[in-house]
């Protein structure tokens, strides 16, 4: 590991214990600084409202002053309660069709970040997945607490364990602890540690608890994909600099896992990725093929890598016009 990393791990990586929640209500009082939390979702009935729950009754009701000022759940096109769900609990829902409306909508995690810019007004942005299960508020307070408290730090991501499911019931109970996150592990970790050492101090590099402030988030391209959070923290740290990067420890990560085709389109989006920032050239063929058995044997799926990515929102004219006026 790079001395540079070293230093980086012992002064940018912390535990949420480490900012209280009374000293970050004084920060953020006293800089007058707001703050967004986003969750997009899509076919997340049974975890978002939740999710939103804890949010609204730990960090935003009952407080002297609100630690989150706006809460939105960005819907992708569920086709079960999500959204319902997630307005009943008290959260702002807003379908990703309706925002930007001329530029027609991707599939894709990253597009829904991407457009979340245009109906959000916070100083800082926390983005936090829908799909986990007994969720803490620290997973929000945890990564927005150093924005509030250093001025230098620009970018936060949670860091945690991600214990493997009951699906893996062949793991002993110690490996299975720490074994979730096989994408970042068998792609990310490796891609970074080879052409973004500075990088490789990040625990959960693709992970989808990060806060940043607006004023950097905007100026960065979004892949539409699943390769935005790898696209993100690369770009940042060019933008930004390491120093303007940091990590919170938020405790333990209970989520859904993927079945293994669907950890190889990410992968294979994830790969695309860092290609792309790479040489910024394109691929030659775009597209993944995996194999399913059937009834006369194993039968060939091609899956499209997607390549698409959003420029940084301040090139955007609706976003340009919003903020002058």
């Amino acid at each position: 590991m790079l001395e540079e990393v070293e230093r980086w791990l012992a002064d940018r990586s912390w535990s949420a214990a480490d900012r209280p929640l009374g000293r970050l209500l004084s920060a953020k009082r006293a800089a007058g600084t707001t703050v967004s939390v986003v969750l997009p979702a899509l076919n997340e009935e049974a975890t978002v409202g939740e999710i939103v729950e804890v949010i609204r009754r730990d960090l935003i009701e009952g407080l002297p002053v609100p630690l989150v000022d706006e809460l939105v759940v960005i819907d992708s096109g569920s086709t079960d309660r999500t959204a319902e769900v997630a307005a009943k609990a008290g959260a702002r829902v807003v379908h990703r069709d309706e925002i930007l409306p001329r530029i027609p909508a991707l599939p894709g995690k990253g597009e829904v970040l991407w457009r979340s810019l245009l109906v959000t007004t916070g100083d800082i942005v926390c983005f936090v997945d829908a799909d986990l299960r007994d969720f803490s508020a620290t997973f929000v307070s945890g990564i927005v607490g150093p924005l509030l408290t250093d001025p230098p730090v620009r970018f936060v991501k949670a860091m945690y364990d991600r214990p493997l499911g009951q699906e893996f019931e062949g793991l002993d109970a110690a490996k299975a602890h720490g074994q979730g996150g096989r994408v970042t592990e068998l792609v990310a970790r490796p891609l970074l540690n080879l052409h973004w050492p500075q990088l490789a101090g990040f625990v959960q590099p693709l992970g989808g608890e990060y806060a940043v402030r607006r004023e950097l988030l905007e100026r960065l391209p979004f892949p539409v994909g699943y390769g935005v959070e790898l696209g993100l923290l690369v770009d940042a740290l060019h933008t930004a600099g390491l120093d303007a990067l940091a990590q919170v420890d938020v405790g333990v990560r209970l989520h859904r896992h993927q079945d293994g085709q669907a950890l190889g389109r990410m992968a294979a989006a994830i790969y695309r990725t860092a290609l792309a920032r790479l040489a910024r050239g394109h691929l030659v063929r775009p597209e993944l093929t995996q194999f399913e058995r059937g009834p006369e044997g194993f039968v060939p799926h091609t899956y499209a890598v997607d390549t698409e990515e959003r420029p940084p929102m301040q090139e955007i004219e609706e976003y340009a016009r919003r903020r002058v006026a």
